[in-house]
């Protein structure tokens, strides 16, 4: 892990859909209530997706109709679906969720280096399977807790940056699958975000239950040559005014 420099992945998306659950309406107006409303698709659509990533912190995420960028330092995105055509920089959401996020070589490498501390917090089942449960103590002093395979010492489990839903931070579960090698690697071609409920959300209730996210790779590519130009401010190719 510590010669790779830059990685590629290339995948598919999971979005969009209908499955969430949804808040029951009381409606006056007895004769709307009988009309037939519209229905949208129970399955998400699948969008191709391409994520570089290059040390120390480097990445670029490009999905159909939208950029991501983020050099380290700053960040910036380019969203032509929502007829944004400019580029916008990351919001300071989005700038402390990118600065979080583990470097190319994940959480666990050369941790001590990083100024992480980890302890053991016990043995759990993560889909009928025993792991270590392991909380790192980052140098900013966040907590994160890992879960580690106890047969194949693979990451199973790791807890995300909450997100922000219904008013309140909902917890956040990554999941790693089908591991393969490639290049020498063991790399997961199939993660699932896990969105769990919160206790209530702003407004009193308790939250509804939001599907996984997931994402499945096709095609991995270490050390590949990349651009130093991928993890810059993207440019925009204005059309030439002709009046």
């Amino acid at each position: 892990m510590r010669a790779v420099q830059t990685i590629s992945l290339a995948g598919k998306l999971g979005v969009g859909g209908n499955r969430r659950a949804a808040v029951p309406v009381p409606n006056p107006d007895q004769r709307a209530s009988r009309q037939s409303l519209p229905s949208r698709p129970a399955e998400e659509a699948q969008l191709p997706f391409v994520m570089e990533l290059k040390r120390p912190r480097k990445m670029r995420f490009e999905l159909q109709f939208n950029v991501q960028v983020f050099d380290g330092a700053n960040g910036w995105k380019l969203r032509p679906f929502l007829n944004r055509r400019v580029v916008e920089p990351f919001t300071t959401e989005e700038m402390k969720a990118a600065s979080l996020q583990p470097d190319l070589g994940g959480p666990l490498v050369d941790y001590a280096a990083k100024g992480t501390h980890i302890e053991l917090a016990g043995m759990e089942k993560v889909e009928d399977r025993d792991t270590y449960k392991l909380k790192l103590t980052l140098k900013n002093g966040q907590a994160v807790h890992v879960w580690i395979d106890a047969q194949t010492f693979l990451e199973s489990k790791i807890e995300g940056q909450p997100r922000r839903l219904d008013g309140v931070d909902h917890p956040i579960e990554i999941y790693y699958r089908d591991y393969r090698l490639v290049s020498g690697l063991r790399i997961p071609f199939a993660l699932e975000t896990r969105v769990l409920q919160a206790a209530q959300t702003a407004h009193g209730v308790r939250s509804l239950p939001v599907p996984p996210e997931k994402i499945a790779i096709d095609k991995v590519v270490v050390n590949p040559k990349l651009d130093e130009n991928y993890f810059s401010k993207p440019e925009i190719a204005v059309a030439p005014n002709n009046k």
